[in-house]
């Protein structure tokens, strides 16, 4: 599924994701009962097998999105299969388990602990004697003092992405031994499982110019199950190969080949045996489960051409047609046919291949452009949020695809994960009378006045012809009793629909004429204002106090002379610029779009959708600002202290005048929140870490400038024959159990959700 998103550990802004994740003084407990947490909604479908049961040789080729700029991790241009590289080539002290929680990887350490608090935080590594790199040097205390003076920001001339925990350090020596380091931290840091993973040589990390260009092309020392062989920008492919040095368990593949395959030609690619594992969107997923039914799908089975050929051929010649006419149009069907044969036989090849399916570790959210305009104005934000029914949105997506369909809770965890609490509440669920509540709250009005264009001018683009328009058609409304029951019926048909909708282009909902948008700066209440925290909601509910009747029971006929009509406030109508995707693989998106824009609609808020290229929706929209709604992805992280301050940082005015706003992308902060970041980050204790991390998720949910919607789904097409491979949940990858099965082996398929 192509999901536009961002990663917060790889340039303080990475892509999530249009892909990749990202990536404590004691062993975290496990989920109880009483565990907030929870567990994961769905675990691995990997195919799971013994080591026993797998062959030992073969090459596994793997489909990624692109083979990586660089192959050094802590640079911006990092992406997920420079990840993927990492976790398979290089060291990492922490890697995470099924539930998302960090565990001590023992192929390279043995143990690492906090020994002093007082005066300083003193964390002591022990590594696993056998961990050596690839030249056959141990690794040791040298390699982690030049990865924290590559990355504690000090040095300029190293141009890293991001330098997160590295900055606290203030000194690493040798322990006891050389197979000790001993790291001593200026200030506390409470996510210090999250640093040295990965690792690189000092050779990489020694200078600016090893690190800046040493380690984009190359990797000449690794420590992994596998080595880096060959990065190939001819054919796009990168090549692992086995290390004969590793000292753990033996990989199962002679090689990895990491193969560079647009996502709309997977399908294909991997039915003609090219590649054996691959990431989909929902749609070829959906096509590879249906040959692996025996359906043929979309595509007739081919004794249906030739039936149709002759029937073709019988029509022309009855319908006036010559018998050379009738003859090029049965050599057309006969095109068809085979066409429809060589699909076929494509369908069959699918036979051999399964989807496995869990959830990704992301979210998608409805984001909200708090910076300038009506979201300016928390009272709005807030009400768009109590508009949407986020449990039909996760339906929408996951439902179909048999995955649990389930709200995500928290801005900063998944279900699972140490740190997840649903905190929804601190905003509320769905409640379209308090949303419209909040709206009067706010001055917008039913039927109030609206700008006139200037004499001989239209009206301000395509909002003023809509607002025009929707004054005179609202003006005919009977009532709200009337009103109530055309929401009814509208709700009724929206679930019996399943097309995406909205996907006509730039337009304003209701038109039937496609229209541009004026610029932001039409339209607006304010300048670039920061949100401030509210001080007039108890339990999620706007204290009363707003527009006489705003408050009436359901179904309540509107008095006599009820104003009607768009809402408005200083002549403007309430229309917000809802930003989506264009591409191929981002359907599922422009089908939530929709959804929700129907769902703002029924309180009064009009929205203008409009489609942009894949290519500029980031950075030429979101990262801009140029968007008053928009849908993208956030990756869980098992550090949210570290991780998501940057995304919800209050915003800062920068010295040349600009708005500094880190990866906070909808410009929403307060300083409470960043409050509780610091001290979450600081706090040794565990729990009372995880309870500061739950609070400042509370807060961020009060400030509705995001909304989780959903995990996000994960599917991946898999060769039956391949074990220990496909959706990998939360869990890190382990490269070495990856293989194909013996012959006569067959492994169970796992159960969704498991």
């Amino acid at each position: 599924m192509s999901h536009v998103g961002v990663r917060p550990r790889a340039v303080m802004r990475s892509v999530a994701f249009l892909a990749g994740g990202s990536l404590a003084v004691t062993l975290l407990a496990g989920c109880g009962s009483s565990d907030k947490a929870g567990k994961p909604l769905a675990g691995q479908d990997i195919g799971r097998a013994a080591r026993a049961q797998i062959a030992d040789g073969g090459t596994l080729r793997w489909a990624v999105d692109a083979v990586p700029e660089t192959l050094n991790t802590f640079q911006s241009d990092a992406d997920a299969t420079t990840t993927r590289i990492a976790q398979a080539v290089l060291p990492s002290m922490y890697r995470l388990d099924a539930s998302g929680r960090p565990e001590r990887n023992a192929d390279f350490l043995e143990s690492a602990q906090v020994v002093d608090t007082e005066p300083r935080q003193v964390v002591l590594y022990k590594l696993n004697q056998q961990a050596v790199w690839s030249d056959g040097r141990e690794i040791g205390a040298a390699d982690f003092a030049a990865q924290w003076r590559a990355l504690s920001g000090k040095d300029s001339a190293y141009w890293t992405a991001r330098n997160a925990g590295y900055e606290r350090i203030e000194r690493i020596e040798r322990g006891a031994n050389d197979l000790e380091v001993k790291v001593t931290f200026a200030r506390p840091y409470a996510d210090w499982k999250s640093l040295f993973s990965p690792l690189y040589p000092k050779e990489v990390m020694g200078t600016p110019d090893s690190f800046n260009d040493g380690a984009r092309r190359k990797l000449k020392v690794t420590a992994g199950p596998f080595s880096l062989k060959k990065v190939d920008r001819v054919d796009d492919e990168v090549t692992l190969t086995r290390n004969p040095r590793w000292w753990g368990a033996p990989p199962k593949l002679d090689k990895i080949v990491l193969a560079a395959v647009p996502r709309d030609e997977r399908a294909a690619v991997l039915a003609a045996g090219k590649i054996d594992l691959a990431e989909l969107d929902p749609a070829a997923a959906a096509r590879v489960e249906g040959a692996a039914k025996g359906s043929a799908g979309p595509l007739a089975g081919p004794g249906s051409g030739r039936t149709a050929a002759r029937a073709l051929r019988s029509w022309a010649l009855a319908n006036g047609s010559d018998e050379e006419a009738a003859e090029d149009e049965v050599l057309a069907r006969e095109k068809l046919r085979a066409a429809l044969a060589a699909g076929e036989k494509q369908q069959q090849a699918l036979r051999g291949i399964e989807v496995r399916k869990s959830l990704e570790p992301a979210y998608t959210q409805l984001a909200l452009n708090g910076s300038d305009g009506p979201l300016a104005d928390e009272r709005v934000r807030r009400a768009v949020a109590r508009a949407l029914d986020r449990e039909e949105l996760a339906r929408v997506v996951l439902g179909p695809l048999g995955l649990p369909a389930v709200p995500v809770g928290s801005h900063l965890a998944l279900s699972g994960q140490a740190a997840y609490a649903d905190n929804s509440g601190a905003l509320g669920g769905q409640d379209t009378e308090e949303a419209q509540a909040l709206l009067a709250d706010a001055g917008w009005e039913r039927g109030g006045p609206l700008k006139e264009p200037e004499k001989g001018e239209e009206a301000a683009g395509a909002k003023g012809r809509k607002a025009e328009e929707d004054k005179a058609g609202d003006e005919k409304a009977e009532g709200k009793a009337e009103h109530d029951k055309a929401e009814h019926d509208k709700a009724e048909h929206d679930k019996a629909e399943d097309s995406a909708g909205g996907d006509e282009g730039t337009y304003i909902v209701g038109e039937d004429n496609k229209a541009g948008r004026e610029d932001r700066e039409h339209g607006r209440d304010g300048s670039r204002n920061l949100a401030q925290d509210g001080k007039q909601y108890a339990d999620g509910r706007l204290k009363r106090g707003g527009a006489p009747g705003a408050y009436a029971p359901k179904g309540t006929a509107a008095p006599a002379g009820a104003k009607t009509g768009p809402l408005a406030k200083d002549g403007e109508p309430l229309t917000l610029r809802f930003v989506v995707p264009s591409g191929e693989g981002s359907q599922s998106l422009r089908t939530v779009a929709e959804r929700i824009r129907r769902m703002l609609d029924r309180v009064g808020i009009r929205t203008e959708v409009t489609k942009v290229s894949d290519e500029s929706y980031f950075e030429d929209h979101i990262a801009s600002g140029q968007y008053d709604l928009a849908l993208y992805s956030w990756p869980a992280s098992a550090f949210p202290a570290t991780d998501g301050r940057p995304i919800y940082a209050k915003p800062v005015p920068a010295a040349d005048g600009s708005l500094s706003v880190e990866q906070n992308y909808t410009r929403v902060g307060t300083d409470q929140v960043d409050q509780l970041f610091d001290q979450a980050v600081a706090t040794l204790d565990e729990e009372e870490s995880r309870g500061l991390i739950r609070k400042a998720d509370s807060r961020i949910w009060a400030a509705a400038g995001s909304i989780p919607l959903y995990q996000r789904p994960q599917l991946v097409a898999v060769r039956k024959s391949l074990a220990n491979a496909g959706a990998f949940g939360f869990r890190t990858p382990v490269y070495e159990d990856m293989g194909f099965l013996k012959k006569g082996v067959k492994v169970a398929p796992s159960p969704s959700g498991s």
